[in-house]
């Protein structure tokens, strides 16, 4: 008699995803195939501006409306809140519209009710409409744990002229939260052979190179052609990802870098993307540093400059983060570090000296590569007190006699 296994569940994707100008007009009846009384979810501000879009989606289709805000956070006291909620409305369908935390909020309020779930993204910034997970932060905005649901929502609603409607910095900062799906991805699953996690890795690939080379022109033209592809790329093609590939494949430094920024108050004013871009070269500095990696210096350069081209933070003066004190990087770079951290499915261990020192580096100088521990140049953009920290941190940096096994795969950091 053969063996018996079971593999992880695959959540690759919605069930049904209606996109286009003006759908959200024309998309009544396929939400009220799900329920009679939705109760609506989102932040307080969208949810009044989204109110005549959803009047006309819903306005031939005599559901029982109620609204609900996540406000302060997709927290544990707001979910707590939207339980009461579903109770007094009787909800039979939860629709999650807004950004990610939005989202988040929603899905986990359909999946601890019971419920089915409609996402319905007012903007770019992130492929949380697509996924079959949910973050919970604190009601100060920290990130606290992730929790994967054992399904994708039923239906995603991407309607591109409610998209449109969006400040440009969310489409800017959805770039950055994509594009990090390829480092990600690439350094943590580049050398697998299943299949799944192949495609996975190889679609993180094609995602980075839309991105890329369509990113500006779709600034550049709201609405037309690049933009929308690079709307689809940001929303739908980086949930695919994720989806295919699993946890490995959708958070590794990059991810961690911003979960450990959360709990510095002075970065609420950020973009979960913009977080992540940074993340991105902080993953490469460490690259570079600890596995002495040619190709992660060299990726980290085309980066900066193509950052520069969008809009996405390059180092801490970009984050406004210049003025944070040596104690906040630490508790940063500890957290982002934690024992149950996506920073340690790297293919090499991290402490949090080498954090540190990555963070307030990301636009050193390729020249800078070198043994772990030695110190760099650092280029002339680099604020004065920025160079200082940059100096403590290296100098914090643990030397080793093995900075780590090079990389064998050619295209980990491409």
């Amino acid at each position: 008699m053969s063996n018996v296994f079971c593999l992880p569940p695959l959540t690759v994707a919605p069930a049904s995803v209606i996109r286009g100008s003006g759908v959200l007009a024309q998309a009544g009846a396929a939400i009220a195939r799900f329920g009679k009384r939705p109760l609506i979810v989102g932040g307080e501000q969208t949810l009044t501006v989204v109110q005549p879009w959803l009047d006309a989606a819903l306005r031939q289709t005599k559901l029982k409306l109620a609204q609900a805000s996540y406000t302060p956070d997709c927290s544990e006291a707001s979910l707590t809140a939207l339980h009461q909620a579903v109770t007094r409305h009787q909800a039979d369908l939860i629709i999650a519209v807004g950004g990610g935390k939005a989202m988040d909020a929603g899905k986990l309020l359909a999946h601890q009710c019971q419920l089915p779930v409609v996402t319905i993204p007012t903007s770019a910034a992130t492929c949380a409409a697509w996924t079959a997970l949910s973050n919970v932060y604190s009601d100060q905005g920290a990130f606290l744990y992730d929790v994967p649901l054992p399904r994708c929502p039923d239906l995603l609603i991407l309607d591109y002229d409610l998209v449109q409607t969006a400040p440009q910095r969310t489409l800017v900062a959805g770039v950055g939260d994509a594009i990090a799906k390829w480092y990600e991805a690439s350094v943590s699953s580049g050398h697998s052979h299943q299949t799944l996690l192949i495609a996975a890795v190889q679609q993180a690939r094609v995602l980075r190179d839309i991105l890329l080379q369509k990113s500006l022109p779709a600034l550049q033209e709201p609405g037309g052609s690049d933009w929308r592809e690079v709307v689809d790329a940001s929303v739908l093609l980086a949930g695919v990802i994720g989806g295919l590939g699993g946890a490995q494949c959708r958070t590794v430094a990059a991810h961690a870098v911003h979960n450990g920024l959360t709990h510095l108050p002075a970065s609420h004013h950020l973009l979960h993307g913009e977080k992540v871009a940074f993340g991105i070269l902080v993953q490469l500095r460490l690259e570079e540093m600890v596995q002495r990696n040619q190709l992660a210096a060299s990726a980290r350069q085309q980066l900066l400059q193509f950052y520069s081209q969008i809009g996405l933070p390059k180092d801490l003066g970009d984050l406004g983060l210049t003025s944070i004190s040596i104690a906040d990087l630490q508790q940063t770079a500890d957290l982002t570090c934690a024992a149950n951290s996506d920073i340690h499915r790297l293919p090499f261990p991290v402490q949090p000296a080498q954090v540190m020192a990555a963070m307030v580096s990301t636009t050193a100088p390729i020249s800078g590569v070198g043994r772990q521990g030695e110190r760099f140049a650092v280029g002339p953009t680099v604020a004065t007190e920025e160079s200082a920290m940059i100096e403590l941190a290296a100098s914090l940096v643990p030397s080793a006699d093995n900075p780590g096994s090079p990389v064998t795969n050619n295209e980990v950091s491409e």
